[in-house]
């Protein structure tokens, strides 16, 4: 991705209150032989700020607007959501050009905020760092389902470089440029990629499943179903890196109709991104039984009293109604229904989770008849609906899933795959 001889790192930054910053850590990149190439965010209201490769004016530009309109909006709101759009542009335009192998983004609330609008629609791989004060809170705003890494800053980025902010600033810059310097495509990139979701209580028919695809030639990529993941292959299938989805744990989409619990999805749309596509895809009930809370004094009021599950210090699992589960099919079927591929759901008949079998703590077959008898009645005669007496966990329910998905692809671009 970079060498020594060519490797550029943005450092995005709000020049007017943040210069002392930007100026140190383009200078630590540069003693490190790597390029920095500093883009000004700000609105210019000072002019003891530090220089810029690109000044906020072209930045407002590149948002298809002028500075001093940016700085007559009504809101600051509106003001950072122009300066991110401008700022995705010019780093946009530079990655095309071949000279951009990683970003450093220096700011407090506002600073974060624009950075995160500019770097969410950049590549998966592409190093992304925010140093701010923000990063010690809840990141999911900022952040989304991107790979974008965030650093506390402890102190404020603001006034001189100090003893406090001096370090952390230090590190952050070494940490691209070690990034930049160093970055090597990731492996197996030529077999085409299968998304495969899972939780830990559907985590053996995942490694089973994933197995059986590798063995045939493809690529698995496991996305743990908390929510950001979800949503991050969805995206990944929106793009077209994905030729298809073994989705054994849509647990997201419980979470998602329900509004509640730690793993509501960053975008809305789970189930959504194959079916436009027109992928093949191959999904199970995979956890769907239950939500995901934090530690149990964080669980809602109305969800106490109910059958549930530490699964963690910090992961509490809560059962789910016979109504909610029929709500959840409702939503099901439709999204399956409106795929423009292949699809097919299988259904594990003796539990859905780990903790969802027979005699587990969230076993509860007449909550989950609910949401079969949705499905039965509402799902598309070219939605097969196969049932199986086996749980999700069992190798044989893996095999048929990874299987049947197989038979969708057709032609296999490996090894055929064979039962161990």
């Amino acid at each position: 991705m970079g060498d020594r001889a060519s490797a550029c790192v943005a450092i995005l930054a709000t020049l007017d209150t943040k210069g002392p910053q930007a100026s140190f850590v383009a200078e630590t990149l540069r003693r490190q032989g790597v390029t920095p190439w500093v883009v000004d965010v700000g609105l210019g209201r000072s002019t003891s700020h530090a220089p810029a490769d690109v000044a906020c004016a072209e930045v407002a530009r590149a948002a298809g607007t002028e500075l001093a309109a940016v700085r007559a909006f009504p809101s600051r709101h509106h003001m950072i959501e122009a300066m991110g759009r401008g700022a995705a542009a010019v780093l946009a335009r530079r990655l095309e050009q071949g000279g951009l192998h990683g970003v450093l983004a220096l700011g407090g609330n506002q600073g974060a905020a624009i950075a995160a609008i500019a770097l969410r629609d950049l590549p998966v791989g592409l190093p992304k760092l925010i140093v701010t004060t923000v990063a010690s809170g809840n990141v999911r705003p900022y952040v989304g389902c991107k790979d974008v890494a965030t650093l506390f800053s402890v102190a404020d980025l603001a006034g001189p470089v100090n003893r406090v902010t001096g370090p952390v600033l230090r590190n952050a810059a070494l940490a691209l440029a070690g990034m930049a310097l160093s970055g090597e495509a990731a492996p197996g990139s030529e077999r085409p990629a299968v998304a495969v979701t899972v939780l830990g209580n559907t985590q053996p028919a995942g490694d089973r499943a994933m197995q059986r695809l590798a063995d045939a030639g493809y690529e698995p990529v496991a996305f743990h179903a908390s929510g950001a993941c979800g949503s991050a292959m969805e995206h990944l299938v929106e793009a077209g890196d994905v030729a298809a989805v073994l989705d054994l744990t849509p647990h997201e989409l419980a979470e998602e109709v329900m509004g509640d619990g730690v793993y509501v999805p960053v975008s809305p749309g789970r189930l959504t991104a194959a079916g436009r596509r027109g992928i093949p895809q191959v999904v199970a009930t995979g956890a769907l039984e239950y939500l995901c809370f934090g530690p149990p004094e964080t669980i809602p009021r109305a969800y106490r009293g109910r059958p549930m599950v530490l699964h963690n210090p910090m992961n509490t699992n809560v059962r789910l109604t016979a109504d909610e589960l029929a709500r959840v099919g409702e939503v099901f079927a439709e999204r399956l229904n409106a795929a423009r591929g292949p699809v097919a759901l299988f259904l594990p008949e003796k539990g859905w989770s780990s903790y969802g079998a027979p005699g587990g703590p969230l076993h509860d077959a007449g909550a989950d008849a609910a949401l079969v008898r949705v499905l039965e009645a509402r799902l598309s005669p070219r939605v097969p609906l196969r049932k199986l007496p086996l749980h999700v966990n069992d190798p044989e329910f893996a095999d048929a899933c990874a299987d049947a998905l197989l038979a969708m692809l057709g032609s296999r671009p490996g090894a055929e795959a064979s039962r161990p």
